[in-house]
């Protein structure tokens, strides 16, 4: 098999809901970027990156120069067996991981299809039928935030993620995590996410006043050793997030025992590869994860499904429909939410049909 085309797609993808989180930072529409490898087999695989604004040093139209440069190392290339074109990939342009996200996951696609087999048997044979959901809050007032949280509860969800800091009112945000943490009762999961945007002060004062309740701590500062200090402020458990992006920070947020939890997003690592990698060297460490990517629709989520259901179920906190959270859909027969659990796609690869004619024409094809 060789790979014969590239093709890239900028989808915009509009939110159900505009979320506001810490530092100014909103999500409401966000271009996603899909591209698509074809070969002289036919076979076509598929992979997306969804960067949000302001949130990681990811661009959406950074993705169609990178494929560009790299064109030379994949036009021609064997696409079987991802490694060895990604290890290529890297020496000719360093980093990108974002861009290098998208490719790593349509490679995977590909060595599916040819295995026959889903990806979730490649990447560590399945572990479970279905795997638990979260639902994300956005960061409104706190009555409003509990309502969305019933309603979520009511479909099943039992973890739920409140966004924190959109007002800059440690107060206020001491009152949403009670609202919600009272809202769905004793057992379930909630915790608290600032998304980088808090400081170590504002956040431990946060948590020294929520410190009697049942909830974690997610990413309240933009540094890991910020991190810490609130952690040990609080007492409370912290899910680490935007700062656990390799290897080296993985280690260090372990030193330093903040990582109770931890979001291992495809694009932060660049796409499944790296990502495996990354998830299992969290289960030597013992960190529960939450497996998903930055934001998208049904290709990153399918992607992301399958590294989940690979994994020790013991270590997976959750994961998130991402395209369910979005329109419109790119796969319309993709997995959808059921009873606050999802399942992985079963087909080879990816395991979902993309819809090429509803996204037009390509913005960019290299042949």
């Amino acid at each position: 098999m060789k790979l014969t085309s590239l093709s890239l797609w900028h989808v915009p993808l509009t939110s159900h809901e505009t979320y506001y989180m810490a530092d100014g930072k909103t999500c409401d529409t966000v271009e996603t970027a899909v591209i698509a490898v074809d070969t002289d087999t036919g076979q076509t695989g598929w992979g997306e990156v969804c960067p949000i604004p302001h949130y990681l040093p990811a661009y959406a139209r950074g993705v169609g120069p990178v494929l560009s440069d790299l064109a030379p190392v994949l036009i021609g290339a064997d696409p079987i067996g991802p490694e060895a074109l990604m290890a290529a990939a890297e020496k000719h342009l360093q980093d990108h991981r974002y861009a290098k996200s998208a490719l790593d996951i349509a490679l995977w696609d590909l060595t599916g299809q040819a295995a026959g087999l889903p990806l979730y048997v490649l990447l560590g044979g399945r572990r479970q039928k279905d795997l638990p959901l979260y639902h994300s809050i956005t960061c409104i007032a706190p009555d409003e935030m509990a309502r969305i949280a019933k309603e979520a509860q009511a479909q099943g969800i039992t973890q739920f993620q409140a966004k924190l800091g959109a007002d800059d009112d440690w107060q206020a945000d001491v009152e949403r995590l009670k609202a919600v943490r009272a809202a769905v009762g004793d057992g379930p999961l909630v915790y608290g996410d600032w998304n980088c945007g808090s400081t170590s002060l504002e956040a431990s004062r946060v948590g020294r006043a929520v410190a009697h309740l049942d909830v974690m701590l997610e990413q309240p500062c933009a540094s890991i050793e910020d991190c810490a200090r609130v952690r040990a402020a609080s007492g409370l458990p912290m899910k680490l997030d935007e700062n656990a992006h390799d290897i080296a920070s993985l280690r260090q947020a372990h030193a330093l025992g903040i990582m109770d939890a931890v979001a291992v997003k495809l694009s932060k690592f660049g796409g499944l590869t790296a990502s495996r990698t990354a998830r299992d060297l969290c289960v030597h460490f013992g960190a529960k994860m939450c497996v998903e990517d930055t934001w998208g629709s049904d290709i990153t989520t399918a992607a992301a499904l399958h590294l989940g259901a690979s994994t020790d179920p013991k270590y997976v906190l959750n994961v998130c429909d991402l395209s369910g959270y979005v329109a419109p859909r790119l796969a319309p027969t993709a997995p959808v939410r059921a009873h606050g659990r999802i399942a992985p796609p079963e087909g080879p690869g990816l395991g979902i049909t993309v819809d090429r004619a509803a996204m037009g024409a390509p913005d960019l094809v290299i042949e």
